[in-house]
Formats: C-alpha cells, structure tokens, sequence
C-alpha cells in the first residue's frame, strides 16, 4: 500500500447526489490520468438520505461526512481529511475537462499561482435570461478574478491562511475565498487566476427547476442587502429542491 501523501486532492461536496455524482467521478478519474502529479479524490457525504457515500465509494473517492446541511461546513471538512498539497474543489454536478484540471494543477506545481476558478457552462442552457446570467458571471468572475464554487484550485497553505470556507454564510462561500486567497497571494507576489481555456460544465437544472425571474430576483436580493447571504431561509435555492428525488 502506498502511504505517501498525494500532490493534490479533489474534494467534492455531496448532499443526496446520487444521480450526477458518479458521472462527475468517473470525468475525475479521466482527466486524473493525464495529470503527472499524485491525487486523491475525497467525497464529503453532508446528510444524505440516498447511496451518495456508497456511490462515491464505488467511484474511487474516500468518504467523510458532515451531519449539519451548509455547503461551507462540508467543504472544509473535506479539506480537513484531504492529504494533498493543493486542493481541488468541485461540485457534485460538474464535469471538469482533463485539460483544465492539468492546467489548474500546473498553475499551483510551477509556483504561478495560489489558487484561481474557471469559465463556467451550464449545460443545457445556452440562450435566454438564463444563458445571458452565465456570461455575465463569467464576464465579472474574469474581471473580479472570483472562482465560481463548481470549480476552485487552491495551494493548501494559502487555504489554511484564509480560514477555509466561511462557516457564517450560507451559499457565496468561494467568493469569500476567493478574495482571502487572492489577499495572501498579493503579499507574496502571487495571482489568483481565472482559466477560460476549457470552461467546466455544471448541471442547469435550477434552470430547469424554478422561473428564471425567481433566479434573478434572488441574486439581486444579495446585490442589494449582502448580509442575506448569512441568512440560512433566504439561501433556500442552494437547500431546498422542487422533489425529494431531485439533487442539489
């Protein structure tokens, strides 16, 4: 058995997602083999009530778990079992092109970054309210240099200087991170990145789920009043879904 520390691990968030999680795993494992570094992938089972851990487990990730339901607190309890000098964080419904996962870790391994996101698709949408939404994002995550949380890289000391995710919010933790890491990095003359090479492919089923209008008029609640995002009844869109069968 080989006991030595990956280079890298992956760490996936997961709150009853059996449903897209293994596809998500089995592109990990993809894009792992044409990275020439070490990694692990760890799965942090927060509550689920299906075979998401059994799942995770079959797909080659090592599981903890989280009992109490904030994206944050399973992040950061992921990363506090994860063995890697850099940290990869990834959403369950995300599928991460091998050519930006090689990228990402490049970045960290040949000391040009601290950390950094990627462009963002949302599959299945393309056009509309919705597809003009996702360009804005991307167009603000370039410009802000702010990581979307489908999709985070991160030197495991610049992590630990930041604090981790925060625990006082209930969804936009990757932004709080983001502008932490990218405060470490300034001071040692390193940039926070984002790639728009090979953008990552997130699930649109929120989209598909609620009325885009709804959408809007949540993120602009946190345009303008912020401290909603503290607000565990106001995030219901990040803990709530339409059916019990439906994923996060």
């Amino acid at each position: 058995m080989n006991l030595a520390p990956p280079d890298y691990s992956i760490v996936i968030p997961a709150h009853n997602e059996a449903e897209l999680l293994p596809s998500t795993l089995d592109g990990l494992v993809l894009a792992m083999r044409g990275v020439p570094l070490a990694g692990e992938i760890v799965v942090c089972d927060n509550a689920s009530t299906d075979r998401t851990a059994e799942l995770a487990r079959a797909g080659g990730a090592r599981v903890v778990a989280e009992p109490v339901r904030q994206i944050s607190r399973a992040r950061n309890a992921g990363a506090r079992e994860a063995r890697g000098r850099f940290l990869v964080f990834v959403d369950a419904d995300t599928l991460v092109p091998p050519g930006l996962l090689r990228q990402a870790l490049a970045e960290l391994a040949e000391g040009r970054a601290c950390g950094g996101g990627a462009a963002v698709a949302m599959e299945g949408v393309s056009g509309g309210v919705a597809g003009r939404m996702v360009r804005l994002w991307n167009a603000v995550s370039a410009g802000r240099r702010l990581a979307a949380g489908s999709f985070l890289f991160v030197r495991r000391d610049a992590f630990l200087a930041a604090g981790g995710f925060s625990e006082r919010v209930y969804a936009s933790e990757e932004i709080w991170l983001s502008r932490e890491v990218k405060r470490w990095g300034r001071a040692r003359g390193l940039p926070f990145v984002i790639l728009r090479d090979h953008p990552v492919l997130t699930s649109g089923r929120k989209a598909r789920w609620y009325p885009v209008p709804l959408l809007v008029a949540v993120g602009l609640g946190f345009l303008l009043f912020p401290p909603l995002v503290r607000s565990r009844r106001y995030c219901w869109l990040w803990y709530s879904r339409p059916a019990p069968a439906g994923r996060r």
